[in-house]
């Protein structure tokens, strides 16, 4: 790896998480929870959490180092009590696991003690089912990142990813098998020490990290709660779950042909929540019609119950006066298109993945509003399909292709890359990005 220039480190702690943040944007889906090692890795991830608008606590691991050379780590301590000893190293120093037990427990008492400054009698964050993102400001020998992941990893998260401004190439290496996802900005062949890259590395205090847990919330306040709803659409009513966070900068209506409560589905809109955008997510298949099966619903009818829920959203809501988009999958494919093409001055911009968007044939050339097609496979057909429709739309479109979405499976990496694409196609579409 080529050297990181000495002319330029991170500032400080706090530009290194911002720096981080694009980066880990796109690997973070399932509901986020960053994770900082302290002290160092504190201010760094909570700039992290508070770009990713995720939820944000400590993660208590102590390094285990040699008696009377401290700063040589030989190994660490996680938070549930377990003990990572590196062997390789005690082997290499010819220092039995036996001589460091007044070490483990003095880290013991000093891991406890921390646990209870950090959190008082506030439990653990919960870590199953949710993308983890474990953050320290930089990575020398690996040792207390390894304990900590290992740690996080037994809890089971859907997706574990270390997140570090600053590594050794050494330890990058060392650490890849216990991460999904690793974001590293620099692993210099010259690194000796992680101070050495910031212009300011002060020592941080217990006061400084409780102040700055303090600040920036160990989680999230929780923001409206997904509520039913019925919309009416001409004769018959749509079942659906609206959504509305409490800092609200757009809408997106997520409709399919049926299953609206699919957990799968969760992934794409929970990762639209987060960024400010309410959502209506929504069936325009009656109940009696997914049971018979649904050949009488065509493209144009069913693009006139989702115009119908864009109206209703419009005016039932607090997204009155936001730009609105339209996510349509499967069946629905077709209908978000005639929807764009029959209420443009509503509809800002559209995402349509799976479905047979051809049969919005009579409608395409009224489509103004940017399309994103995603195709579930790169089948020659498939693509010749979505690259024909592409062509008779009147406005700017784009096509990729997410290979496996077909396969609809929970947590799948495919349905996490239909909800990256499809927050930043409506992030460059709907006003952009915040800072």
């Amino acid at each position: 790896m080529n050297p990181v220039p000495v002319s330029l480190p991170f500032a400080d702690r706090s530009e290194a998480g911002r720096r981080l943040a694009e980066r880990v944007r796109p690997l973070v889906v399932d509901d986020p929870l960053v994770l900082a090692l302290p002290r160092g890795g504190v201010p760094v991830g909570a700039e992290l959490a508070r770009r990713l608008d995720a939820d944000f606590d400590v993660l208590m691991v102590r390094k285990i180092g040699l008696p009377g050379r401290p700063e040589t780590g030989v190994g660490a301590i996680a938070e549930n009590g377990q003990v990572f000893f590196d062997d390789r190293a005690l082997a290499r120093m010819r220092v039995p696991r036996q001589a460091l037990s007044e070490t483990v427990a003095a880290e013991r008492d000093e891991l406890d003690r921390r646990r209870r400054v950090y959190r008082g009698e506030r439990s653990a964050p919960r870590i199953a089912g949710r993308d983890c993102v474990v953050v320290d400001d930089g990575v020398a020998t690996g040792g207390t990142a390894r304990a900590a992941l290992r740690m996080v990893r037994r809890a089971g998260p859907s997706r574990l990813i270390l997140a570090v401004p600053v590594a050794a190439p050494e330890a990058v290496e060392a650490l890849r098998e216990d991460v999904d996802e690793m974001v590293v900005l620099g692993a210099p062949d010259n690194f000796h020490s992680v101070g050495e890259w910031y212009r300011d590395f002060g020592q941080l205090s217990d006061g400084n990290v409780t102040a700055i847990l303090d600040e920036h919330g160990r989680v999230r306040p929780p923001g409206e709660e997904a509520r039913g709803v019925r919309v009416r659409a001409g004769r018959v009513y749509l079942d659906g779950d609206l959504t509305v966070p409490p800092a609200l900068r757009g809408a997106v209506v997520l409709a399919a042909g049926e299953g609206r409560s699919d957990p799968r589905r969760r992934v794409v809109s929970s990762a639209l929540q987060r960024a400010g955008y309410a959502t209506l997510v929504l069936d325009l298949l009656t109940a009696e019609e997914q049971a018979s099966g649904p050949a009488d619903a065509d493209a144009g009818a069913l693009g006139e119950r989702l115009g119908a829920a864009v109206g209703w959203l419009r005016s039932a809501t607090d997204a009155a006066d936001r730009p609105l988009g339209v996510l349509g999958s499967g069946s629905a494919a077709p209908a978000a298109l005639v929807t764009a093409a029959e209420r443009p001055r509503e509809v800002a911009a559209v995402v349509v993945h799976g479905g047979r968007i051809d049969l919005a044939e009579p409608h395409l050339s009224d489509v103004r509003a940017p399309v994103l097609v995603l195709l579930e496979s790169g089948d020659s057909f498939v693509r010749e399909l979505g690259e024909w429709a592409r062509g008779r739309m009147g406005g700017t479109t784009d096509l990729r292709v997410v290979p496996g979405v077909e396969q609809l499976l929970p947590g799948a990496q495919e349905w996490r890359q239909v909800a990256v694409e499809a927050l930043d196609w409506f992030d460059r579409h709907l006003g952009g990005r915040e800072g």
